[in-house]
């Protein structure tokens, strides 16, 4: 099926992603490359739940000096904080403050992430006790947040960055490298765990873990010779478990929902498609969305099912999926309302109704079982003293 997104924000958008916020106003921060006279930047958007669409300005917005074009952004899961890597200066860290239009954003820089160069890939775990940048230059660096205790420092973890992703229970992070192969990281104390085991003609390029709490999987998109395909591997033993042909061509960028339930990958030429992970079936297609170029970023929305993509020639787009509806909290407690009540009725009716059951056999001088309305008094009755005399 072909289904189109709403342009959100045109321009030169690089990364992009959802933050979380209380009582699903969620926002959307972009990082935007200097475009003729308009510098770089680092812009806030609200979004309309409604209209499935971003405001037309930027709630708030950060303007870099020359140079610091943004590469990649992370947001922790309390949605307080951004990480920001640019192509000069490392990383600098954003502090959000205020809600919905009226947003503050507070800059600071990072130790031990000024100077380290532009950095792939960053990562805040689950759980938001861990962060992770992988450089492009292929070193790794894992820190506490937000002490910035360093776990991880290891310069030569690959040879340079494609992807990382920490395991739901932030216990394990995965990483892939420019030159096919992947890495298993223990996040509390660094130490390699495994690398995933491929053939001399596979690159293994993206990677995700599940987050769905049931399935402890790891999905990779693999490129065997002309064919891409996904495989998954079982987080218990490392070893692959199956694989199957989904997006049919090079993905460049891939996600999961908050809920696990499902994965979403784009391809090279501006195509995305969604697949629901119990089925490991596609459920929605976007063909064409960013035409002819690369997708740059893909997320989620934390609460509803839309995707938020970018590329750097048609800038940010809303997609709302065209999967089945999810249940409402509120839909599951009339639904089960529902059944008491249906479950009152038909016991009414059986206790009214079944002689089979209320009627035993009596022995001589048994009373029988008195009738329901025998406990509530005649409804025909018009004695005007059938509560006997009352003295006045």
């Amino acid at each position: 099926m072909d289904n189109g997104g709403v342009a959100a924000e045109q321009g030169t958008v690089t990364c992009a992603t959802w933050i979380r916020r209380p009582e699903n106003a969620h926002l959307v921060v972009l990082g935007k490359l200097k475009h003729g006279d308009l510098p770089a930047s680092l812009q806030i958007f609200t979004f309309d739940r409604i209209t499935n669409s971003l405001s037309p300005s930027p709630s708030a917005t950060f303007e870099f000096e020359d140079g610091c074009d943004p590469v990649s952004l992370a947001v922790h899961p309390s949605g307080d904080d951004i990480v920001c890597s640019t192509a000069k200066g490392g990383c600098r860290l954003f502090e959000i403050y205020g809600h919905e239009k009226n947003i503050k954003m507070v800059t600071k820089d990072l130790k031990h992430l000024q100077n380290v160069g532009p950095q792939k890939c960053l990562a805040f775990s689950t759980d938001g006790s861990r962060f992770a940048a992988g450089g492009v230059d292929g070193h790794l660096r894992i820190h506490e947040w937000p002490s910035m205790r360093v776990i991880v420092d290891e310069p030569k973890a690959h040879k340079s960055f494609n992807d990382m992703d920490f395991s739901l229970d932030s216990e394990f992070l995965a990483s892939t490298s420019t030159d096919g192969s992947a890495r298993i990281w223990n996040a509390n104390d660094g130490v390699p765990v495994n690398s995933l085991t491929r053939n001399s003609d596979e690159k293994i390029e993206l990677c995700r873990f599940s987050k769905d709490g049931t399935k402890p999987f790891l999905f990779c998109t693999v490129q065997k010779g002309n064919r891409s395909i996904t495989v998954v591997w079982d987080i218990s033993t490392w070893e692959r478990i199956g694989f199957k042909r989904l997006l049919k061509k090079p993905a460049c960028v891939m996600s999961i929902s908050l809920d696990g339930k499902y994965l979403a990958q784009a391809s090279k030429d501006g195509d995305v498609c969604v697949v629901t992970v119990k089925k490991m079936e596609v459920s929605h297609w976007s063909k064409r969305l960013h035409l002819g170029f690369p997708v740059t970023s893909l997320d989620f929305c934390p609460s509803e099912r839309v995707i938020l993509s970018t590329s750097n020639e048609w800038g940010a787009m809303i997609t709302k999926l065209n999967v089945p509806a999810d249940w409402k909290e509120w839909q599951i407690y009339l639904l089960l309302l529902g059944l008491f009540l249906a479950s009152a009725v038909l016991f009414y009716i059986f206790f009214e109704s079944s002689d089979l059951f209320w009627n035993f056999p009596l022995e001589k001088g048994q009373p029988t079982r008195p009738k329901l309305g025998s406990f509530l008094g005649d409804p025909q009755s018009d004695d005007k003293n059938m509560w006997g005399p009352v003295d006045m």
